[in-house]
């Protein structure tokens, strides 16, 4: 999954859950961003880019969704 489509699914499971979401790109260096999700946040890698699988896994960590949601 790229990060762009992670993004996009983070964003509907937070509609689903009614909870507010948003991308900052100025809270990282160069292509990185932060994604909040409710009080929960994780920084994104550059969104044209795969996510490897354990990545994958720490940010829905970060975010305290289950990957299988998404």
């Amino acid at each position: 999954m790229k990060g762009a489509e992670f993004e996009r699914r983070v964003h509907k499971l937070a509609r689903r859950k009614k909870v507010p979401c948003q991308f900052v790109a100025d809270k990282g260096k160069g292509s990185h961003g932060r994604l909040y999700c409710g009080v929960e946040f994780t920084t994104l890698k550059d969104r044209k880019k795969e996510i490897g699988r354990d990545l994958l896994a720490k940010m829905c960590r970060d975010l305290n969704i289950d990957p299988h949601d998404l």
